[in-house]
């Protein structure tokens, strides 16, 4: 595979296993804090926003924020996290986060599937 079909590949597990979390995070904290109506193509349009998100705006704010993830030993990603969540909210309506904190959880249940389905791709 050339670099152009792999990178391509890697997008699209990325959109993939954000329209996951986002499906996962919404059963788990309910349709009252994170919410994207009751179509699959919503969600799957949404997990695209929101890797779109983290492609493009996600290493600014690392990057921005770095000093507070150095002296957070890392624990300040959880908000960055939270803060792409929200922010794919706004950019995207029909996916409907109530509050900051339902993001931090929304991201976090995310973060975790992403680490799962890592795991299980690289030990095959």
């Amino acid at each position: 595979m050339n670099g152009i079909s792999l990178s391509i590949l890697r997008f699209i597990l990325r959109w993939l296993v954000c329209s996951l979390g986002l499906w996962i995070a919404t059963g788990l904290l309910g349709s009252d804090k994170i919410s994207y109506g009751s179509k699959l193509s919503t969600v799957v349009i949404a997990g695209f926003i929101l890797a779109i998100v983290n492609i493009i705006v996600k290493p600014i704010v690392v990057l921005l924020s770095l000093p507070a993830i150095l002296f957070s030993l890392g624990l300040f990603m959880i908000l960055v996290n939270g803060l792409m969540i929200f922010l794919a909210s706004k950019l995207y309506s029909p996916l409907h986060v109530t509050n900051f904190l339902a993001a931090i959880l929304a991201g976090m249940i995310i973060g975790l599937v992403n680490y799962l389905v890592t795991t299980i791709i690289e030990e095959r």
